[in-house]
C-alpha cells in the first residue's frame, strides 16, 4: 500500500512538473510566427555619434536610413523596443504581466493587426518599404545579439508589425483609455459626458470666457454613468500616454531677430513613448533632427533645414459611445428596426505571473459603431473617426521632407494625422498653430457628450469635420502662438485670439485652461520683445497663477479649522505662506509640491476633488517622516535619478519647467518619471543655416548603465542648459565620439 501511494504521489509530482514546465514554455509556441519582410534588398547606413551619444544616421536612400534608425535604437535601448514588438504582436502581458495583458486586449479590441493588414497595400510604395527596411533593421540586430531577446519566437518582424504598433497606440494619444478602461474596469466614465458648465476665471481682452472643463454630470437619459463590472486583466500603465506639452513659435519682428520654435513635450522618461533624439539624412532628400518614440523609423518633431514643428495634445470631443439595445440571447443588437449579429472574437492573454505565463481567456465584441464592451449597465459600443487608419505613417514621412509651408500645410490638410496641435515655424518668418483633430461631422440635434442610442442611424456618423473648419492660426498680428494644453482660443494674444463663437459646439472644442497655458499667454501678451533670453526665462517659468483649481486649493486650506485640527496648524499657516513657485527657493515649496498634483489631476481629469484637510496631513506626515521637518529645500525633495546619479531637480506639476509626476522611493525621495522631457530649441536666422539646441533628462542610452551616455545630460538639464544639436555632417564630424557602416545580412 505505502508503495502504491509512493508510485502515486511520484505520478501527481510529476504531473504538476509537465504542468509548471508547461506554464513557463507555452506561450513562444502558441504565438503567431514572425515574418521577414518580402524580397532580399541590402541595407547600408552609416552611423555617426557625436559627443553626447546622439546617433546621425546617413544613407543613400531614406530606407537605408530606416534601416540604420532601427540598429542605433536597437544599440540604445533595444530592451523597450521590443516592448512595442509585443504590443504589436499581442505578446506583452508575457513580459509586463497584468499591466501588459490590458495592453494586449486594447490590440484585440481595436483590432489594430488586422487594420494594419487591411490598410498596409493603401500605403505608397515609398512608405511600405521605409518601415520593412526599419523591420529587417530590428532583424539584424536581434539575430546579432539573441542574448537580449525577451520572447522565443518574437522576431523576425516586418512593416506590418511596425504599422500596427501605430493603429495600437495612436487611439491612446487622444485619451481612448479614458473611454474603454472605465467601462472595463467598473469605474464611472470621464465626466465630459454631461454639457459643459462654463466658468470665467480668466477673460482675455477678446472677452472668451475660459473655463476648466465639463463638470461631472450624468448621461443624456439622467441615468447615472455606465459602471463595468468585469475588470481586465489589468489596467494600462500611467506611462503609456501623453499628459502635456508647451509649444512656442516666435515671428522674426517679434523676436527682433530669428524665427523661433520651441519643442517642450512633457512625456515619460522611460517605456514605449518616451523620445529618442536623432538626425537622419539621405541622398534621396531626406534631412532631419527630432525624436521619435520606439518603434518608428522617422522623426516625429523636430526640423529640416527650411521649416521645423512641435506637438502638444489636445483633447477635442473625439468619442462618442453608444448604448446597445440586445436581445435576449446578448448575442444580437437592433438597428434600425433588424436584429444584427454582435460580432465576438475569442483570443488568448497571455499573463505573466513570476515565472509562470498563464492563458486568460476573453472574448472581444464589435457592433457597426466599433468596438463593444459589456458590463453590468449594459452593452456599449465606442467610435472615433480614425479607427481603421494607418494613413498617419505616410503623412509624417512626407511632413519630414517638406520644403516650405505651402507643402507643409498641403499635407496637413489631408488630415491624415488623427489628433494633437502643431505649432510651426520657417525659414522665411512664418509661424502657425494648428489645432489638428479628426473629429466626428456629427449632426445636431443629439446631446453628443451624452451616451447615444445605438439602435439607430441617425447617431451614426460617418466622417469627419472638414480640416478647414479647425482652429487654426497663420501668422497672426501679435508676432507669436503658443499651446500647453489649453483652449486654442487662447493662443495668440489679445487681438489675434480666435473666438470660441465661431465653431461649432459639436465639435467639442476643449475650453480648459492649464495654469502653463495661462502663464505662457499672460508673459508672452506682456512681452515687448519675445528674444531668446525672454523666452527661455518663459520657458523655464515655475510659478503658478493664484486662479482656478489653484486658488480653489488655497481657499480650502485656509478653510482649514485649526481648532479641529490643531495637529495642521503649522502646516497650514506655512502653506498659506508660500509664494506660488517650484522654483526650490520658498520655505513652503516642498509641501506646496505635494500639495499641487491632486488638486492638478481633479481638475483635469475631473476625478473627485480631493480633500484639503487629508491631503494636508498627507504632506505633512511625509515631510515629517522622511526629512524630520516641514521646510526641507524642495531639490531635497525632487529628484532626478538614473542609476549612480541622483540630482535636485525645480518645477512642479503644471508648471512650464514641467516635473509633473514621480515614484516615491523607499528614501522618501520623489523620483520624477514624466514632465520636461526631449527638449529643443530652432532658429532660423535671415541668410543663415538652421541652428537648433536641445537637452533631455538622462542621455541618448537610457536602458544601457553601462555607456557613457546613460545619463551624460542629467547636468545639463537640471541647470536649465542645452546640448548643440549637429544638423549639419561637417559638424558632427568635427565632434564624432565614433563612426560606423552597418548593412543588413539577409
Amino acid at each position: 500500500m505505502k508503495r502504491i501511494l509512493g508510485i502515486g504521489g511520484f505520478v501527481v509530482l510529476a504531473v504538476l512538473l509537465v504542468a509548471a514546465v508547461g506554464l513557463m514554455t507555452w506561450e513562444p509556441f502558441f504565438a503567431r510566427d514572425g515574418v521577414a519582410p518580402e524580397g532580399n534588398r541590402t541595407y547600408t547606413a552609416e552611423i555617426v555619434r557625436d559627443e553626447f551619444g546622439v546617433p546621425h544616421i546617413y544613407g543613400d536612400t531614406d530606407a537605408d536610413v530606416a534601416y540604420g534608425v532601427a540598429i542605433a535604437h536597437s544599440e540604445d535601448d533595444f530592451s523597450t523596443l521590443q516592448d512595442v514588438i509585443a504590443m504589436t504582436r499581442g505578446r506583452f502581458g508575457a513580459i509586463a504581466g497584468e499591466d501588459g495583458a490590458a495592453v494586449d486586449y486594447m490590440y484585440h479590441l481595436l483590432d489594430a493587426r488586422g487594420t494594419a493588414e487591411r490598410e498596409w497595400e493603401n500605403l505608397p510604395q515609398d512608405t511600405r518599404a521605409l518601415l520593412d527596411a526599419y523591420a529587417v533593421g530590428m532583424n539584424d540586430y536581434a539575430r546579432a545579439h539573441p542574448g537580449e531577446v525577451k520572447l522565443g519566437n518574437m522576431f523576425p518582424v516586418n512593416g506590418i508589425d511596425v504599422a500596427t504598433g501605430f493603429a495600437l497606440r495612436q487611439p491612446f494619444f487622444f485619451g481612448l483609455d479614458r473611454y474603454i478602461g472605465p467601462l472595463v474596469a467598473g469605474e464611472t466614465l470621464p465626466p465630459e459626458y454631461g454639457p459643459r458648465i462654463p466658468a470665467s476665471d480668466l477673460k482675455p481682452a477678446n472677452g472668451n470666457a475660459i473655463d476648466d472643463g465639463p463638470r461631472i454630470m450624468d448621461d443624456a437619459a439622467g441615468q447615472p454613468q455606465a459602471r463595468a463590472s468585469t475588470p481586465t486583466p489589468g489596467s494600462l500603465r500611467d506611462d503609456f500616454v501623453q499628459a502635456g506639452s508647451n509649444a512656442f513659435a516666435v515671428a522674426p519682428e517679434k523676436s527682433g531677430g530669428p524665427t523661433i520654435l520651441v519643442s517642450n513635450a512633457h512625456q515619460p522618461w522611460r517605456g514605449p513613448v518616451a523620445w529618442y533624439e536623432m538626425v537622419v539624412e539621405s541622398g534621396d532628400g531626406w534631412h532631419f533632427a527630432g525624436a521619435n518614440f520606439p518603434g518608428s523609423p522617422f522623426p516625429f518633431l523636430g526640423h529640416n533645414e527650411t521649416l521645423g514643428w512641435t506637438n502638444t495634445v489636445n483633447t477635442p470631443d473625439m468619442f462618442d459611445i453608444y448604448r446597445l439595445t440586445m436581445d435576449e440571447s446578448g448575442t444580437r443588437y437592433l438597428f434600425d428596426g433588424e436584429w444584427r449579429d454582435l460580432e465576438a472574437t475569442d483570443v488568448t492573454l497571455p499573463v505573466r505571473f513570476g515565472p509562470f505565463t498563464l492563458p486568460v481567456g476573453r472574448t472581444v465584441y464589435r457592433s457597426i459603431h466599433g468596438p463593444v464592451i459589456k458590463n453590468d449597465n449594459g452593452t456599449f459600443a465606442i467610435r472615433f473617426a480614425s479607427l481603421g487608419s494607418i494613413d498617419q505613417l505616410d503623412a509624417y514621412y512626407r511632413l519630414n521632407k517638406a520644403k516650405d509651408l505651402s507643402e507643409w500645410r498641403e499635407i496637413m490638410a489631408r488630415g491624415q494625422i488623427p489628433s494633437t496641435n502643431f505649432i510651426y515655424g520657417d525659414a522665411q518668418g512664418n509661424i502657425a498653430y494648428i489645432y489638428n483633430a479628426a473629429i466626428p461631422d456629427r449632426p445636431k440635434g443629439y446631446d453628443w457628450r451624452g451616451i447615444l442610442p445605438g439602435d439607430t442611424s441617425d447617431t451614426l456618423w460617418t466622417g469627419k469635420v472638414a480640416y478647414d473648419s479647425l482652429p487654426q492660426y497663420f501668422n497672426p498680428a501679435s508676432g507669436w502662438v503658443m499651446n500647453a494644453n489649453n483652449t486654442p482660443f487662447l493662443a495668440a494674444g489679445p487681438g489675434s485670439d480666435l473666438s470660441q463663437e465661431d465653431f461649432a459646439p459639436e465639435m467639442g472644442v476643449e475650453l480648459k485652461m492649464t495654469n502653463r497655458g495661462r502663464r505662457a499667454w499672460r508673459l508672452m501678451s506682456e512681452a515687448d520683445r519675445l528674444d531668446r533670453a525672454t523666452l527661455e526665462s518663459i520657458k523655464f517659468d515655475t510659478d503658478y497663477e493664484p486662479v482656478g483649481y489653484i486658488a480653489r486649493m488655497m481657499d480650502d486650506v485656509r478653510a482649514i479649522d485649526v481648532n479641529e485640527h490643531p495637529e495642521l496648524a503649522e502646516a497650514r499657516k506655512l502653506m498659506l505662506e508660500w509664494d506660488y513657485t517650484a522654483d526650490n527657493i520658498g520655505r513652503a515649496d516642498s509641501i506646496a509640491l505635494l500639495m499641487v498634483r491632486d488638486f492638478m489631476a481633479s481638475s483635469y481629469q475631473k476625478t473627485p476633488w480631493p480633500d484639503a484637510v487629508e491631503e494636508l496631513t498627507d504632506a505633512k506626515n511625509h515631510l515629517e517622516k522622511y526629512f524630520g521637518r516641514l521646510t526641507p529645500p524642495m531639490g531635497d525633495l525632487l529628484r532626478l535619478r538614473q542609476g549612480d546619479v541622483d540630482l535636485p531637480l525645480d518645477g512642479g506639476s503644471d508648471t512650464l519647467r514641467a516635473s509633473t509626476s514621480w515614484d516615491v522611493d523607499d528614501d522618501g525621495r520623489l523620483s520624477v518619471r514624466h514632465g520636461d522631457s526631449f527638449v529643443m530649441w530652432i532658429e532660423w536666422l535671415s541668410g543663415q543655416p538652421v541652428s537648433s539646441r536641445s537637452i533631455e533628462p538622462y542621455g541618448a542610452a537610457t536602458t544601457r548603465p553601462d555607456s557613457p551616455h546613460f545619463a551624460d545630460q542629467s547636468t545639463l538639464f537640471i541647470q536649465h542648459r542645452f546640448k548643440p544639436v549637429h544638423f549639419w555632417r561637417d559638424d558632427v564630424l568635427a565632434s564624432a565620439e565614433s563612426r560606423k557602416t552597418v548593412s543588413s545580412n539577409r
